[in-house]
């Protein structure tokens, strides 16, 4: 018989923050002075992307760029599905976010006293910032978690698994139903709760995301009848090291702007003929030819030979560091790669200040829908959009009145199967990398609707977390299978053109949870 969950109402008027990357720890320090409880599952530095984040962040403070070119090269990699407004608001955001981090220790790299900026796919300019080369994630989050942990309204605990969002009998969301340190179960109370839980990579066999970033936040909502949109928009990177680990470790698109290119073991070019950017075209584009090479049999493989036996290689000593740990000197030899799912567009559809649709329950970083990415997001814009609007939904929250909310709707979560290692969920990773990899079709996404659901009818109810994440599969694969057209990083090879009758920015947003 399973035991009752301790009650934690120490936060029950404050505001809980539901994971550490940069969205939830810049939400964190700016509700101040509400008091703020970060809830997540491993040290900051081993539970979010953000941490693994290479690239940087982009924002238009170069002396030939601007905000409206920034937001132009936003507007045109999104599939002609982004939020003009929603890209504006936090484009502009930019240069204040800089500063913030700056300000917070963050060392970007700089260049005869300039900022040094790189330039990604899909950029006119270059407009990337690095810190620490590039291992921009890491110094980014570390200088953060310095922060959070001198912050006095700021309490985190580690080690704690989020299992479903708590409600009241109204449907409003008043906390969390967790796993303790202990594997004991917990309820704990908040007024309001910020889910910055991440993306759903992890969904996918070939991901560049660790085990956290398997949408349970996304799942979660889901369940607390959440409004969401996007959910069939994954973005594959196009050069994951082509490794025996999981997750495959991430080549940062930046080798490519300083030079790298993409060939085939047989000498071709990959991308010759397919974009006028070459190399350097939307990450969608260079993903699905990557992709394509690997089916015909090709080894597709990165040749950064060039730039790693240049003075610009001391500008990637995470590459560097990764490719010799893997036995590969990538000054002498090409570097195996493969797509692999790394950012999700899609999430929970809030406002301009954090809020969804369920009173309660905000949202922020990549488990979010702000409208900014549209059907494909441009190279590390990613980074931006979780410091502006996690900053942007701290404030909004510590300007809010306390509002009372009903009791919690009794729910006992139990500990699960250990879910890495559980067979179910590795059928369903390698089912949504089949179904639902960069080129899909309605045969295959029918065929695995089919097969998720009858995996998820077999599951105990008391397998709360994989049940969930079957769930969350199925809604992806439905919204893909709906989706009959191909717009952005979602192509079909039954429907390859663009319904240019669903363009605009609300061309993502039909799909709601009753």
């Amino acid at each position: 018989m399973s035991l009752p969950p301790r009650v934690c109402a120490d936060f029950a008027d404050g505001v809980l923050v539901l994971g550490a990357g940069i969205a939830g720890l810049c939400a964190a320090l700016a509700a101040a002075p509400r008091r703020v409880l970060v809830l997540c599952p491993d040290e900051p530095g081993r539970s979010s992307s953000s941490w693994l984040a290479q690239g940087g962040i982009a924002a238009p403070i170069g002396p030939a760029d601007s905000v409206d070119i920034h937001v132009g090269d936003t507007l045109n990699v999104a599939g002609h599905a982004a939020d003009p407004v929603a890209a504006a608001r936090v484009i502009s955001g930019a240069s204040e976010a800089i500063d913030f981090l700056v300000a917070a220790g963050v060392p970007f790299d700089r260049q005869d006293g300039a900022w040094s900026l790189h330039l990604e796919a899909g950029h006119r300019r270059a407009r990337v910032a690095h810190a620490l080369g590039d291992r921009s994630g890491a110094a980014i989050v570390a200088a953060l978690w310095d922060q959070v942990r001198i912050a006095p309204h700021v309490t985190v605990r580690c080690g704690w698994q989020a299992v479903t969002l708590a409600t009241d009998a109204a449907g409003s969301v008043v906390g969390v139903h967790a796993l303790d340190a202990a594997g004991e179960p917990a309820l704990i109370l908040a007024a309001e709760t910020v889910l910055a839980t991440g993306g759903a990579g992890r969904m996918f066999r070939y991901t560049t995301n660790g085990p956290w970033a398997a949408g349970d936040g996304l799942a979660m909502a889901l369940v607390a009848g959440a409004r969401t949109a996007a959910l069939e928009f994954v973005q594959f990177h196009p050069t994951a090291l082509r490794v025996d680990t999981d997750p495959l470790p991430l080549l940062t698109e930046a080798l490519r702007g300083a030079g790298a290119r993409l060939v085939t073991d047989s000498g071709d070019l990959v991308m010759a003929g397919r974009h006028p950017l070459g190399d350097l075209a939307p990450r969608d584009v260079v993903a699905r030819a990557v992709w394509e090479c690997a089916q015909t049999g090709a080894e597709v493989l990165l040749d950064a030979t060039r730039v790693f036996s240049s003075p610009a290689g001391t500008a990637f000593p995470g590459a560097r560091a990764t490719s010799l740990a893997h036995g590969i000197d990538p000054a002498r030899t090409y570097l195996p790669v493969t797509a692999a799912a790394h950012y999700h567009m899609g999430g929970v559809v809030v406002d301009d200040e954090g809020r969804t649709t369920v009173p309660g329950l905000w949202a922020c970083g990549e488990v979010s829908y702000t409208g900014l990415h549209g059907a494909n997001r441009l190279a590390s814009n990613s980074l931006l959009e979780a410091v502006v609007c996690g900053r942007s939904a701290g404030a909004a929250l510590a300007r809010r009145p306390i509002e009372p909310r009903g009791p919690a709707v009794a729910f006992i979560p139990v500990a699960t199967t250990e879910v890495e290692a559980a067979p179910l969920w590795h059928a369903l990773r390698v089912r949504m990398w089949e179904a639902m990899g960069p080129v899909r079709d309605g045969a295959s996404l029918s065929a695995a609707i089919t097969a998720t659901r009858a995996a998820l009818e077999s599951l105990p109810e008391n397998e709360h977390v994989l049940r969930q994440r079957h769930e969350l599969a199925l809604a992806m694969m439905q919204a893909a299978l709906a989706r009959e057209e191909s717009r952005g990083a979602h192509f079909r090879r039954d429907f390859p053109t663009r319904d240019e009758s669903r363009d605009g920015p609300r061309a993502v947003y039909p799909r709601a949870v009753a």
